[in-house]
């Protein structure tokens, strides 16, 4: 499948979802700004993965990156940024979202896993009352967008 074609609106994207989940499969979510591809967004993605068949990211769009991460960012757009994503082999579909978080996006896909940073406590991972099971990530240590974005600013 193209890549443009996994990049799904929230109606497109429940009509996927049902018809994975009708088919048996086991449907994992996660969600991230994912301005900088890195290492780090890799093997959260892969990871993801590997907890089930069907891998949904949830996209911070634009403004919700800005109003996350400060007026300099992101550093891509909403549309290159979901268009990287969903050309990797472990991502099976792509949402963006406007809000601060992805509550929304995670109550319509109803997640049989959901992953998280393991940078939050469980009791602060949004949308956790939404999933069969929470599981959460060990981090990369020094991988991140932030960090990427003061080396190449020096």
């Amino acid at each position: 499948m193209k890549a443009k074609n996994k990049i799904l609106g929230p109606r497109s994207l429940k009509k996927f979802v049902d018809e994975q989940r009708a088919a048996g499969k086991k449907i994992v979510f996660t969600n991230g700004c994912f301005d900088i591809l890195h290492a780090g967004h890799v093997s959260v993605l892969e990871f993801s993965r590997s907890k089930g068949d069907v891998l949904i990211v949830g996209m911070n769009s634009d403004a919700s990156v800005r109003r996350l991460k400060g007026p300099a960012r992101p550093v891509n757009t909403q549309a290159d940024r979901a268009l990287v994503l969903a050309a990797l082999e472990s991502v099976s579909a792509v949402s963006i979202f406007e809000e601060d978080t992805p509550y929304n996006l995670i109550k319509l896909v109803q997640p049989d896993v959901l992953v998280k940073g393991g940078d939050y406590k469980p009791s602060e991972i949004v949308g956790r009352e939404f999933a069969k099971k929470v599981v959460r990530f060990a981090l990369l240590k020094g991988r991140s967008t932030t960090n990427i974005i003061k080396k190449v600013s020096k």
